[in-house]
């Protein structure tokens, strides 16, 4: 019995869980046993939409930023330095941003995983490796990412292919004009590993403006001609907040009407897409923490109500049902993108929440106060942000 706790929607309740599930929701005060929670705000579990567990320095020594410029291609390269000198492996490092990850209440989540000519499938199998060895505490979805691009690395496409044969579950694509220099060619790519295999695309896309909107509105058509409504997702979609606003609506239209989702983590120099227009739309928003203390950014710290009030910041969300939209980001929309079918704080479903110390949700999203407890299968696995668990 987890006792008076306080739901999303205001109402307290006594949380009865058996076998892991919650089996009742009780008036407040008739239980004396189990755990106190005091009134405070039960949440579903925290969904990061987008990670990137192997690329992670969590727990090593401070590796100062190497990138020669600001472009993806500077940072591509300074990544490929930085994990030629590394020696401790991506199963170590991984596996602590894990910890860290769930301590905060984050218990589902989608990795990107570096696939290319130079690395083979070793990141990969590590993620692999670490997603076993956690899996009963968190669920990791692995997106085979070809972060040195495609046609820029040779060989990079059988890995692609061979990457959903071992384990992964989506094929990801990045800036197929930015970095390839051939937008028909990287789309034809995944696009077919995709549907080969019967799975979903995540498609990093960084290039903005004009070039960028046609580049999203063509993974749409690609999309809809492939029959993948539902399926497929662009991460960072900046060009869609550097373009004129009725271009962006327009293009909105087209994402909604052809089931492409977009991912956004609250960029701090990037610009951001236009959430609340795009939601207005139809179309599916998400959040995820992307990078994570790496070789691209020195900051993150994959707490998922941290993310969320990035996101509002950024956003300029002022407003109470605008702080929601945030933090509906990074659980109700996530799980969707997700596909978790057995989600949510109701009777019947997975006894998985997060308490924290805040009288609503958007405190919550503005305070992001410590998880007073995270709770997977009805079990206390972290409490006052420390895993209780090796």
């Amino acid at each position: 019995m987890f006792r008076n706790a306080t739901l999303p929607d205001g109402t307290r309740h006594d949380i009865e869980v058996k076998d892991g599930r919650i089996v009742a929701l009780n008036p407040v005060g008739k239980a004396t046993d189990g755990i106190d929670l005091g009134g405070a705000l039960l949440l579903p579990p925290l969904v990061d939409g987008h990670i990137h567990l192997d690329k992670t320095l969590l727990g090593l020594p401070w590796i100062p930023n190497q990138a020669a410029g600001n472009t993806v291609a500077d940072r591509i390269e300074a990544e490929r330095n930085v994990r030629a000198a590394r020696t401790v492996p991506e199963t170590v490092t991984g596996a602590n941003l894990v910890r860290q990850v769930v301590a905060s209440g984050t218990l589902h989540m989608r990795s990107h995983v570096d696939i290319d000519n130079q690395l083979g499938l070793r990141n990969l199998h590590a993620i692999l490796e670490v997603r076993e060895r956690f899996k009963d505490l968190v669920t990791i979805e692995i997106v085979a990412f070809p972060q040195s691009g495609i046609a820029r690395s040779p060989g990079t496409a059988a890995l692609l292919d061979e990457a959903v044969a071992q384990g992964a579950d989506l094929v990801g694509g990045l800036d197929p004009v930015g970095i390839d220099r051939d937008l028909d060619g990287h789309l034809d790519t995944i696009f077919a590993i995709a549907s080969k295999r019967g799975v979903g695309l995540d498609i990093h896309l960084h290039d903005g403006g004009e070039g960028g909107l046609a580049q999203i509105l063509a993974i749409a058509a690609r999309t809809k001609a492939n029959g993948l409504k539902g399926k497929v997702a662009v991460s960072h979609a900046f060009a869609l907040g550097s373009v004129s606003t009725d271009a962006a609506t327009r293009a909105a239209d087209v994402l909604a009407e052809t089931g492409v989702a977009i991912m956004s983590h609250g960029p701090g120099a990037g610009a951001m897409p236009p959430v609340l227009m795009l939601r207005a739309h139809g179309v599916e928003v998400f959040g995820g923490s992307d990078n994570i203390r790496d070789a691209w950014s020195p900051f993150g710290n994959g707490d998922m109500l941290d993310r969320a009030m990035v996101i509002g910041y950024r956003g300029n969300f002022r407003h109470d049902h605008e702080l929601k939209v945030a933090y509906e980001m990074v659980t109700a929309a996530a799980a969707r993108m997700l596909g978790l079918k057995d989600y949510g704080l109701r009777v019947g479903g997975p006894a998985d929440f997060v308490a924290v110390e805040a009288g609503s949700i958007a405190e919550a999203v503005a305070a992001r106060p410590r998880r007073k407890l995270v709770v997977k299968a009805g079990r206390v696995v972290a409490k006052d942000g420390v895993l209780a668990l090796p």
